[in-house]
């Protein structure tokens, strides 16, 4: 029986921060104690000041492998999902080909993954025109649910879908108790770029917020019909917020998610080319950001999320910075916990909300907590002991993500990991991943 406890005078438990010990056996914690409570005969690892917190689950990365491998791949994204100290991440049904709208599509997945991941690793499924029997079967072979556009994705393999085909589906994901996430912008509302194509507000114009409400509002009335789940992924607007509300007062089941890009940068900020911040929906204004952030500290927003969506340097556009070509997706997946904490600290939000965003709520969406998301006796041994006191400058160069691509580089930010435990084993440790692809796919 392989045998640990974990130690630390700041450990961030569901009922608060305190000094604490994690007894750990065969990966799992069986027993929080005090933090003088450490049987001598057992390995004692002592964070000492640092902050332990419960690993932190990302239920938004794009890995792109099989197909798109040369944009990230198992290996490369949850190295960086080590580095930042998440231990679990779902890997999103597009960008990779085949996409996992098919049993043979998951399968691919699963195939390209196998003993490359060093975090544990589960899977969404897709909706798109057409798939609705093949809903069944990818529930049954695990998929934690299934996510679909309401606007065109970006790539030809993964249509969007409209309302006749949500229709079809979303009682079918009713009656097997999934969530369906929904990139939500609405076509209708979206208006083809128009003026200098290096300007961001060329952009920024062309996907206004009600795109985003729109969509939510009939992702609302589906729910209200049929009772399914419902997930609204990387929420760039708080003009949709009171609807959220309405539709939480009805005790529909709607939760919501924004990202850290979302709650850092702000569209007065953006220069002229940097298309390394482009994404969709796009960055707003300073406003509409700090409404977010309050929308999250009120519990109208459930999570945090990354939406790593990485792409090769060529697809970004870099050189000639044109918004209207330039891939849509943001590098981040190794800068989450940071880039939050770092906005978190000057609004004084405690850490217990830090790992309710980044752990405990992703783990409830995907269907993984108690076992993930928390530390408590019966949960796997995932943490992370960091330093929440640290400013470290991003050097894109020194990630792993696959391309060295990210608009946080030359950012300061708080809050460094030093070392992160995947079911009682170390994973990553004073800036190397260490132990090999100890990933589970779940």
């Amino acid at each position: 029986m392989d045998t640990l406890v974990v130690r630390g005078e700041r450990v961030v438990l569901p009922d608060g921060e305190r000094p604490a010990t994690i007894h750990i056996e065969d990966g799992l914690i069986v027993k929080i104690g005090g933090y003088d409570d450490a049987a001598t005969a057992v390995p004692v690892f002592d964070a000492g000041e640092r902050l332990v917190s419960p690993g932190g689950v990302d239920t938004h990365v794009h890995i792109n492998e099989p197909g798109r491998t040369d944009w990230e791949g198992f290996d490369t994204a949850t190295r960086a999902a080590a580095a930042a100290g998440v231990t679990t991440v779902v890997d999103m049904p597009l960008n990779s080909i085949p996409p996992t709208t098919t049993v043979h599509g998951l399968e691919a997945k699963r195939l390209a993954a196998v003993g490359r991941c060093h975090v544990d690793v589960g899977f969404w499924g897709g909706v798109v025109p057409g798939n609705a029997a093949d809903l069944r079967p990818l529930a049954a072979a695990g998929v934690r649910g299934f996510k679909c556009f309401l606007s065109p994705s970006g790539v030809d393999e993964f249509e969007h879908i409209d309302e006749a085909g949500l229709r079809v589906a979303m009682p079918i994901l009713a009656q097997l108790e999934l969530p369906l996430l929904a990139h939500a912008e609405l076509p209708r509302e979206l208006r083809d770029p128009s003026g200098d194509p290096r300007r961001y507000s060329t952009w920024l114009e062309s996907r206004p917020p009600i795109a985003e409400t729109a969509a939510i509002e009939l992702l609302i009335r589906l729910s209200r019909d049929y009772g399914t789940r419902v997930h609204v992924v990387h929420l760039a607007t708080a003009h949709a917020l009171s609807h959220i509300r309405a539709a939480r007062a009805e005790r529909l089941p709607i939760t919501v998610e924004t990202c850290p890009h979302y709650l850092t940068f702000a569209a007065e900020d953006i220069g002229d080319g940097r298309t390394d911040l482009k994404c969709a929906p796009p960055i707003r204004g300073r406003a509409e950001r700090d409404r977010l952030w309050q929308a999250l500290e009120d519990g109208d927003i459930d999570l945090v999320a990354t939406d790593h969506s990485p792409a090769p340097p060529a697809t970004k556009h870099l050189d000639e910075g044109d918004f209207v070509q330039a891939w849509g997706g943001i590098a981040s997946l190794q800068l989450g916990l940071s880039a939050i904490w770092t906005g978190a600290v000057d609004r004084r939000v405690p850490l217990t909300s830090l790992a309710r965003w980044l752990a405990e709520a992703p783990a409830r969406l995907a269907g993984f907590y108690p076992r993930k998301g928390v530390l408590a006796a019966g949960a796997d041994a995932d943490l992370v002991v960091w330093d929440p006191a640290a400013v470290t400058t991003v050097d894109a160069g020194a990630l792993y993500h696959r391309h060295p691509i990210t608009p946080y580089h030359g950012r300061q930010l708080r809050g460094r990991v030093h070392t992160t435990f995947l079911r009682g084993e170390v994973i990553y440790d004073e800036g190397a991943c260490r132990g090999g692809a100890l990933g589970h796919l779940i």
